[in-house]
Formats: structure tokens, sequence, C-alpha cells
């Protein structure tokens, strides 16, 4: 998944002795992360776009027909999730203004600097989404 790269396109936060958690300072580095990401998908997704128009070929053999078809089907359902996740990163962009970035949406305590690091649009606390997780698995049975 695109949001897994970030690590090695920005060094983690390293927050200053003392420093308040979510200062305008990690504000900025957490808008930076998610713009980032934002602006690649979107690329992406152009891309996609214009590759499939351009590879739009009609097939006599109707095995390469279905591969290609199979093809196609299987990039837009990654363009469809990949959508999904733009919608959730304007969706967190929006918490950064209004000041709710960081902090879990279900209970209120900070998620932490790290797992913000590893998924940026975690709204979430570790214990409230091993909670839902629990959850899930238990509805899915």
């Amino acid at each position: 998944m695109p949001e897994d790269m970030l690590h090695k396109q920005f060094a983690p936060y390293v927050p200053k002795k003392g420093e308040e958690y979510m200062s305008t300072r990690q504000l900025a580095h957490f808008r930076t992360i998610l713009e980032a990401l934002k602006t690649e998908l979107m690329n992406d997704i152009e891309r996609t776009v214009h590759t499939m128009q351009d590879e739009a070929t009609v097939f006599a053999d109707p095995n390469d027909r279905a591969s290609q078809e199979t093809d196609i089907a299987i990039e837009l359902r990654n363009r469809d999730r990949e959508r999904k996740l733009i919608k959730k990163i304007e969706e967190t962009i929006g918490t950064i203004d209004s000041g709710d970035y960081g902090y879990c949406s279900s209970c209120g305590v900070e998620i932490g600097i790290k797992r913000l690091e590893a998924r940026p649009t975690a709204s979430l606390c570790i214990d409230c989404k091993t909670l839902e997780e629990v959850r899930e698995k238990q509805v899915a049975k």
C-alpha cells in the first residue's frame, strides 16, 4: 500500500525534549507527509488513466482479451482503494486544521507519534483499534 512507503521518504519525527504533543512543528510534519502521499496517489491515478487509454487494444484471441480485462479490473480495484485513501487523507488534513489530529476519535487519548508515523491517517489509539478488530472478527464468524 502506498501509505507504507512513506517511511522511506520522510525522516521520523524526533520531538524535542519537553515539546508539547501535537505542537505546530509536529502538525506541519504530518501535514507534509499527508499532502505528499495525496499528491503521489493522484499522480498514480492520472498515470493509470493515461496508460489504460493508450493500451486499449482489441485482441482477437479470447484468452488475450480475458487477460487484458482481468488486468484492467485489478488496476481499477487498486485505483478505487487509492481514491478511498485520498478521501481519508483529506479528512485527516481536516482534523489537523480543526486541532483534533493525534487524538483518538473514540476515547480522546493521544494516539502517539510512532503510531502516526506508521499510519498518518490513524484516528484510533492502539487500544481502541485492537478492540475494533476483535469486534470485527466476532461479527465475521
